[in-house]
């Protein structure tokens, strides 16, 4: 089988699997849509909240290894 056709049922699938979940949300009672929701916006939080503290330790140790190399060089210099 080519790259080619193995590419175009891939993405025959995707539409596939992107159309029965579109469905399935479409005929799914207002309690379980808006429970998915809140579930969905919880990882979304949960995901900002990694982000930002990922983000602060990369800064801070960004921080801490550029002012000790300031010192080495400073050391070194004299």
């Amino acid at each position: 089988m080519k790259t080619n056709n193995k590419k175009g049922i891939l993405a025959l699938l995707g539409i596939g699997a992107g159309a029965w979940a579109f469905w399935k949300y479409k005929t799914m009672p207002p309690e379980k849509k808006e429970a998915l929701k809140s579930s969905i916006n919880e990882a979304g939080d949960k995901l900002k909240k990694t982000v930002n503290e990922l983000e602060s330790k990369v800064a801070e140790n960004y921080d801490r290894t550029k002012n000790s190399a300031k010192e080495k060089l400073k050391e070194m210099t004299k």
